[in-house]
């Protein structure tokens, strides 16, 4: 392997034939990036100001600008997105933009100029500045401060629990360099180690096709690795594939399985923040969270607290995050006590969604939840104004809910916008005039099994029902032992007896209704009606593989002539 090159020194001097990047497929060495910085670094100096916001698509063209600008004296500013809003908010707390920005903006150009090969002097550690923005509890966004310092000492401890994994094996990542882990693993670590960083990848056929050229490490995120599909050959993949990193948000573990089936490798997950860096590793989604090397850390009133020198001092930092130690000297996340959520890899805050949602002349009010599963979800309940339910009443719910999100597509990205909507008249309250989670949640539960139509005659059908641990039925029914209420299954039968036989008229009474067997989520129920019409009678038998669980007779006011 290469020699280690500190981050202060790495663009000290041209060092042909290290690695550095490839484009285009063709390889890219270091002296070749030292060429680039040249040029950005008289670029910035002719420049008046201090403060330079960035965003390229290629990583190494993004490494090149980062450190012209700051051996030019600049404090470099990391643009999260090219949203308009984004750029708006950054216009006003940055002296330039530069990068491959839109149309109508004015971006700085590296001079063209040749490298004389001269020494540069070595940058100073803690002056030399990088910003990155994220969400605060509150909506609003964050400058975090970063010193060279903090991010060398972090690029250091990625060396030393990872680098003899890592080895020299090709850098390849679906993550962007313009967020903090993106810009460690897949920028400032490799350029320190000298592993060639490859263009960043997006398709699941393009990642299996680059992972079989060479030894590779993946730099990655739940977003990708909870969709790996079985249709792509992963086999050479498998055999090149040396280490797998993952970051952003938690990965389930069926998830995690999936991964290790497909790429042979067991993902190792990241945890941390913009605000402290990297504080913990562990592999497989069962394990406890390990520390990072230099990380210490401790339980305060539930929530994490941390030291560690990726922060800007030795103060201990607590984080919104609830922990529990285990026996084995690490912890285990519980979630958030704050408002903020993982989406994919983005960090959202559910205040700043719900702002924005009720800027909108449509809207109300707003509420806005993270509805978890195999993918976890935004979801919006939402109060429209007078506008709002003109608009509701004209298009539908389907219609409006997509006009919602297209409206907030200035200010949030896609994986930020809700994907489920619920239009109300009034927020749901509890006794206590709150507005609860759980009575947010409960608007999105299924209210219906799903049903499978095996046989529909004139007057007898056969239904199969999946009954989803998730139906609306089951909350509170019985917390710890939930049991599928008799009242559902009745309720169910009518329903479907009414769609079946067009049945148009009030329930009169129910006849020999028995309760024999109790349903539990997941169980698969057979659902036989029979319409007679002779007594406006519709007979309902619920059965299973373990054999009857309900009947009776339910029969119907009809009037003369009636169905």
């Amino acid at each position: 392997m290469a020699e280690w090159l500190a981050l202060a020194e790495a663009a000290m001097r041209p060092l042909p034939g290290r690695a550095f990047a490839l484009r285009n497929n063709m390889a890219l060495d270091h002296a070749e990036f030292r060429v680039a910085a040249a040029g950005w670094k008289q670029a910035f100096a002719a420049q008046p100001g201090t403060r330079w916001a960035l965003y390229f698509d290629d990583t190494a063209a993004f490494i090149s600008a980062l450190y012209g600008a700051w051996h030019a004296g600049k404090t470099v500013v990391l643009c999260a997105d090219t949203l308009p809003v984004t750029l708006a908010q950054l216009s006003d707390q940055v002296d330039g933009l530069a990068g491959d920005l839109p149309e109508g903006y004015t971006t700085l150009q590296p001079m063209a100029v040749r490298d004389d090969g001269s020494t540069w002097s070595a940058l100073d550690a803690q002056t030399t500045r990088l910003q990155v923005y994220t969400s605060g509890s509150t909506g609003a966004a964050q400058a975090i401060d970063k010193s060279l310092t903090q991010l060398a000492a972090e690029v250091e401890s990625l060396q030393s629990v990872f680098g003899a994994q890592a080895a020299d094996a090709v850098v390849q990542g679906t993550v962007s360099h313009q967020h903090i882990y993106g810009l460690l693993f897949r920028a400032l670590w490799p350029l320190a180690a000298a592993r060639v960083i490859a263009p960043r990848l997006f398709f699941h056929e393009e990642i299996a096709a680059a992972l079989a050229q060479r030894p590779a490490l993946l730099v990655t995120s739940p977003a990708h690795l909870k969709r790996l599909p079985e249709g792509v050959d992963w086999a050479q993949a498998r055999s090149q594939l040396r280490v797998l990193f993952s970051s952003g948000g938690a990965l389930p573990e069926d998830a995690a399985r999936a991964a290790q089936m497909r790429l042979g490798q067991v993902p190792i997950e990241i945890f941390g923040s913009s605000e402290t860096g990297g504080i913990a590793w562990r592999q497989g989604a069962a394990a406890a969270w390990r520390a990072l090397p230099g990380v210490h850390w401790r339980i305060a009133e539930g929530q994490l607290e941390v030291c560690s020198p990726h922060l800007p001092n030795a103060d201990w930092w607590r984080s919104a995050d609830r922990v529990a130690a285990t026996l084995d000297g690490g912890f285990n996340l519980l979630g958030r006590s704050d408002r903020i959520v993982k989406v994919e890899e983005r960090r959202v805050s559910l205040t700043a969604l719900e702002q924005a949602l009720c800027a909108l002349t449509e809207v109300a009010e707003a509420r806005v939840l993270l509805l978890d599963g195999h993918r976890a979800e935004l979801a919006a309940v939402i109060v429209p104004s007078v506008a709002g339910k003109e608009r509701l009443a004209e298009q539908g719910a389907l219609a409006f809910g997509q006009q919602l999100r297209r409206m907030l597509a200035e200010v949030q990205d896609a994986v930020a916008r809700p994907r489920r909507w619920r239009f109300v008249d009034a927020l749901p309250m509890n006794a206590q005039g709150k507005t609860t989670d759980a009575a947010l949640r409960a608007l999105f539960l299924p209210l219906q099994p799903q049903v499978t139509w095996m046989q529909r005659e004139a007057q007898q059908v056969q239904l199969q029902l999946s009954i989803d641990p998730a139906l609306a039925v089951f909350d509170g029914h019985f917390p710890g032992m939930p049991i599928l209420p008799g009242v559902a299954q009745l309720d169910w039968a009518v329903q479907f007896g009414r769609e079946a036989f067009a049945i148009d008229a009030h329930v009169l009474r129910v006849d020999a209704l028995k309760f024999q067997r109790i349903v539990r989520p997941g169980m698969q129920l057979a659902l036989v009606l029979e319409w007679l019409p002779d007594l406006a009678a519709l007979v309902f038998r619920y059965t299973s593989e373990q054999g009857a669980h309900s009947s009776g007779r339910v029969l119907f006011a009809l009037e003369k002539g009636g169905a």
